[in-house]
C-alpha cells in the first residue's frame, strides 16, 4: 500500500477512535485506557509511515524531446507537398483521369 493511502486510512481510524473515546465513559472496566492505548498505537504507526516516506528521492521528470514543435510542417515542407500534388494532378489530367477519385473524366461537349 502506498504511504499516502496508508496515512489517509490511519487518520480516519484516529478520528473514529477519538469519537468513540469521547462518547464512551472512561470509568468502565478499563476500556477507556485500552482505547487510549489504541489511539496512541495509531499515532505511532502514522509517524512510522511518515518517517519511511520522507527520505525517498523524488522521481525525475521524463526527458523532453529536443524539438518542441514535433509533428508540424515547416513552410518548405508544405510547398514541397503542394508541388508534388500539382504534378500528380497534371499527370492525371493528361491521362484523362480525376486526380482525386481516379475515375475517367466525363466527356461533355
Amino acid at each position: 500500500m502506498k504511504a499516502k493511502k496508508a496515512l489517509k486510512r490511519l487518520n480516519k481510524i484516529e478520528e473514529l477512535l477519538s469519537d468513540v473515546i469521547d462518547q464512551f465513559p472512561k470509568s468502565t472496566d478499563g476500556l477507556g485506557e485500552l482505547l487510549d492505548s489504541a489511539k496512541a498505537a495509531v499515532g505511532r504507526a502514522k509517524t512510522a509511515v511518515n518517517s519511511q516516506n520522507s527520505p525517498r528521492a523524488a522521481k525525475k521528470q521524463p526527458a523532453r524531446a529536443a524539438t518542441a514543435r514535433q509533428g508540424r510542417l515547416s513552410a518548405e515542407g508544405r510547398t514541397r507537398i503542394s508541388a508534388a500534388a500539382k504534378k500528380r494532378w497534371a499527370v492525371a489530367k493528361r491521362k484523362g483521369m480525376n486526380a482525386v477519385t481516379g475515375r475517367p473524366l466525363s466527356k461533355s461537349a
